[in-house]
């Protein structure tokens, strides 16, 4: 069954005669939408407020979407146009109203005996057993009951005869005392995620508040005002009417999640990059659940999973070696001169992926958008075939550029380590060592690539690939390679040491 949030009731005209008109309502069966009621133009529910016509004709449907309530109706008009251009059939939504649910919220009782039931005239000590008795729910007869207190007690006496005077309720819950500030489930569920959100994000402007000055800090100070007020509101709404101790209980929450960001409660300040980092992850998490909720999963598995795997597979095979190779290029090395272990490669893939992966955030904005009916997110909108492949390939040039940055920020500080003669830092199961290199034959014979090998001093190894040592020369700042045959490789103790036994 298709999944939906929300019921719009829209009364549809459609022109062209009953050819067209039992399209439409093959059109309205096919997506799931119930037709109410159907009349002739100038007839029915709307009356004359339609033009009367011979070919034309007026449905009540019920459409059926997901999303939020806000914008449903705008949203089911578009769906319903979008089915009837497919089956090129002229039709006009004139009017769409949102059905919304009930949103009683009343408490849930037992039915309970009251024959054991002390008279007023009896003594202390009867009543208090007859209350543990209730407590304990030795009274309990088989029967609950959802209703507020006056419609549970006459549910609970219906259909008792002689025995309805004897029988009572007792409340399993408090909503009862306080029946007006109760808000239904799905709505305080709603409310609370507002909330917190708000807070979350309150906390997540401190970072970038931090060591500001001029513009960015007044613009950050707005910023995180307007959450602050944002929080504060969404929490004053959890309950109904409005109470000062939850606006109290939203202050409290804004101060904790403050001290846990800035640290004051022990552990390290959460920096900017984390908050980023975290916001993505929400984005994307929530972004693709509105997306995945709105799928039907029969049509989607059958080649959707086997399709996915095969491009996991192959590209955590692929991956492997990308972070690699354009380190290698850095160097002016070839993708083969670097000798990694393969549990390396799979966790550079790994990082490869997890980069690539924030190109999630745009189906989870698209999700995001079609939860709350955007026009360009809308089912069917022609504008949707130019802003979502533009956002997609400026997205994936972020990313490559994230890529090519996490490989060239490894090259600049290997480089910048070899510069100062200091200890250089690995990258995914690649470790430069300063080494000193002893020809086992005349320097001056010796065949190999890049400048002149001098044996006096140490050079920066990656290893033996391909039968060669693979060397850096950090004065001349280019690639050295020499058959590894023909030298003998020394771990150096540092980088200004003088290689003896040349």
């Amino acid at each position: 069954m298709q999944r939906y949030d929300q019921r719009v009731r829209a009364f549809v005209e459609v022109r062209g005669g009953e050819g067209d008109w039992e399209l439409a309502g093959e059109r309205f069966a096919a997506h799931g939408w119930p037709v109410r009621d159907s009349a002739p133009a100038g007839e029915g529910p709307l009356g004359d407020a339609i033009e009367a016509r011979p070919d034309s004709r007026v449905y009540e449907i019920e459409v059926r979407l997901p999303g939020i309530a806000k914008g449903a109706d705008l949203g089911a008009a578009r769906r319903v146009a979008k089915a009837l251009r497919a089956a090129r059939v002229e039709g006009y939504v004139r009017r769409a109203e949102v059905l919304y649910r009930d949103r009683e919220r009343p408490s849930y009782w037992r039915a309970v005996d009251t024959s054991a039931r002390p008279r007023p005239a009896g003594w202390a000590q009867a009543h208090t057993w007859y209350r543990v008795r209730l407590g304990l729910g030795l009274a309990d007869r088989e029967a609950l009951l959802h209703a507020e207190s006056g419609q549970a007690l006459r549910l609970a006496r219906a259909g008792r005869g002689a025995e309805a005077s004897l029988t009572g309720v007792r409340p399993l819950d408090g909503r009862w005392r306080h029946p007006a500030g109760r808000l239904p489930e799905e709505l305080l569920e709603r409310r609370l995620w507002v909330f917190f959100l708000w807070a979350l994000a309150a906390a997540g402007t401190l970072p970038f508040l931090a060591g500001r000055t001029g513009w960015p800090r007044a613009f950050w100070l707005v910023a995180s005002g307007v959450c602050v007020v944002g929080a504060l509101r969404a929490g004053a709404r959890l309950s109904s009417p409005r109470r000062l101790g939850d606006v109290v209980l939203a202050i409290l929450v804004l101060v904790f999640f403050a001290l846990v960001v800035t640290g004051r409660l022990g552990g390290e300040p959460v920096g900017r990059a984390h908050v980023a980092f975290a916001a993505v992850v929400v984005l994307v998490v929530v972004g693709l659940a509105m997306l995945v909720r709105q799928w039907s999963w029969g049509e989607w598995v059958a080649w959707a999973v086997p399709l996915a795997a095969t491009l996991a597979v192959s590209t955590l095979v692929a991956a492997g070696s990308v972070l690699h190779a354009l380190y290698a290029l850095g160097f002016g090395l070839a993708p083969g001169d670097l000798d990694v272990p393969p549990i390396w490669k799979a966790l550079a893939a790994v990082k490869l992926l997890t980069l690539m992966s924030l190109a999630l955030a745009l189906p989870a904005l698209w999700g995001l958008a079609r939860h709350r009916h955007h026009s360009y997110a809308a089912p069917g909108e022609s504008f949707n075939f130019l802003l979502w492949p533009f956002m997609l390939l400026l997205t994936l040039a972020a990313l490559t550029a994230l890529v090519l940055d996490t490989a060239e920020d490894a090259v600049a500080r290997t480089t910048k380590a070899a510069g100062q003669g200091a200890a250089p830092p690995p990258f995914f199961g690649v470790q430069p060592d300063w080494t000193c290199v002893r020809p086992v034959i005349p320097a001056a014979g010796l065949p190999g690539e890049g400048p002149p090998l001098d044996p006096a001093r140490p050079y920066l190894s990656f290893g033996v690939a391909g039968g060669n040592a693979v060397l850096w020369d950090a004065e001349a700042e280019e690639p050295v390679k020499v058959p590894a045959s023909k030298v003998r490789l020394v771990p150096a103790e540092r980088a200004d040491q003088v290689c003896r036994g040349v």
